[in-house]
């Protein structure tokens, strides 16, 4: 059994305040290239950052599903310039697309070229990724996820020296995000942790970590998204969920959600964290004869008052489809994606690399059923 948590964390509201003292003084950098996107550039996130540190160059090109082409444009970038540390702002897009960028300022080729596990010679640039969503955890995992534009599948790039340097986590960051975003990484950090807790990778210490972002994501949820701005408590704990949960499925696996998501967001660019929102409850159903008694702890964890094991999980599946509704995730229907195009979903999601880890054997039929069920619900 091993555990692997090697990003410094610097956590809580207005943290982001430290961010000079973190580049100069603890990590030494001088020479800074940023990852972001547009709008964190027009919400003026970018613009504090640049505020503090000098000697900085911005590349806010990165799309919501990062694509190969625009990691190895910014590759070419860091190869010019030279720079000693690489900051990932935004969501989990920048965050995976610096880490990736990273790997390519230290390697030769292009980022296809590092698809899997340790494929690179040389360890990539360190990376200071701060996040601006709660629910990626991207900035404490070792993975970085890019779409490769033309074969529209999600790439996963990993290896020990992927993990941030580290990681500024400030849940002030949270309060000019959009409801719409709000919402889905939310149920994205609550997938994160419902898989770390049920796949066959995980451990008595993911299980730890995994129970108590279960903990606070369903105890603080609902009113995060209520009131992001307004309450700082539940801001802290659905940011503090996503860190720890992150922790857990780094180290543990994910499954069948994201299996489904990755292929969704790579075939039809549909972001992540909708994709995970929408296929949680169904696969939950799906895996629920392998792992009931694991759905009923979290039920308990989620203030589910029944003793009947059975009972309860089905409870948890129900509360979080009704956590989907409430929070306007939209059903997968409203995707547009047609009944004749969900081979190539169910193939691909099959094909991903996390699929052994799922609870429950899940072979290109059985994903065909997870999306029919999806698909018939209203």
């Amino acid at each position: 059994m091993r555990f692997h948590a090697p990003t410094k964390i610097v956590f809580g509201s207005g943290v982001f305040s430290q961010l000079k003292g973190i580049v100069e003084d603890e990590l030494r950098a001088s020479c800074l290239f940023l990852v972001t996107d547009r709008g964190i550039v027009d919400s003026g996130i970018a613009g504090k950052v640049l505020s503090q540190v000098g000697n900085i160059q911005v590349f806010d090109e990165i799309e919501q599903n990062p694509k190969h082409t625009t990691v190895n444009k910014a590759g070419g970038l860091v190869r010019k310039i030279k720079p000693n540390l690489v900051i990932g702002l935004g969501g989990g897009s920048p965050m995976d697309a610096a880490k990736a960028i990273a790997l390519l300022a230290t390697n030769p080729g292009n980022i296809e070229d590092y698809e899997g596990k340790e494929k690179y010679k040389s360890p990539p640039l360190p990376v200071l990724a701060i996040p601006t969503t709660c629910g990626t955890a991207s900035e404490v995992t070792w993975v970085s996820v890019i779409t490769h534009a033309e074969r529209k599948f999600k790439m996963s790039i990993k290896g020990p020296h992927m993990f941030p340097a580290a990681a500024l986590i400030d849940p002030d960051l949270l309060v000019s995000l959009p409801s719409g975003l709000i919402a889905s990484t939310s149920l994205d950090a609550l997938t994160h942790a419902v898989e770390a807790y049920t796949v066959k990778a995980r451990t008595s210490i993911t299980d730890i970590f995994a129970r108590e972002a279960l903990q606070l994501i369903f105890r603080y949820i609902e009113d995060a998204n209520k009131d992001i701005k307004g309450n700082k408590e539940a801001r802290e704990k659905m940011m503090l969920g996503s860190t720890i949960a992150g922790m857990a499925f780094c180290n543990s696996d994910v499954g069948a959600v994201h299996c489904v998501a990755e292929a969704v967001g790579g075939l039809y660019d549909v972001p992540h964290g909708v994709a995970n929102s929408i296929f949680l409850p169904f696969v939950m159903e799906f895996n629920l004869p392998e792992v009931s008694d694991r759905y009923a702890e979290i039920a308990r964890l989620a203030g589910i008052e029944e003793d009947d094991d059975k009972k309860a999980a089905r409870e948890l599946i129900e509360r979080v489809k009704s956590l989907s509704r409430s929070l306007n995730i939209p059903s997968f229907k409203e995707l547009g994606i047609k009944e004749g195009e969900f081979f190539e979903i169910a193939q691909k999601s099959f094909e991903n690399n996390s699929n052994p880890s799922n609870p429950r054997v899940a072979n290109v039929e059985d994903y065909l059923i997870i999306l029919e069920r999806a698909f018939q619900e209203i």
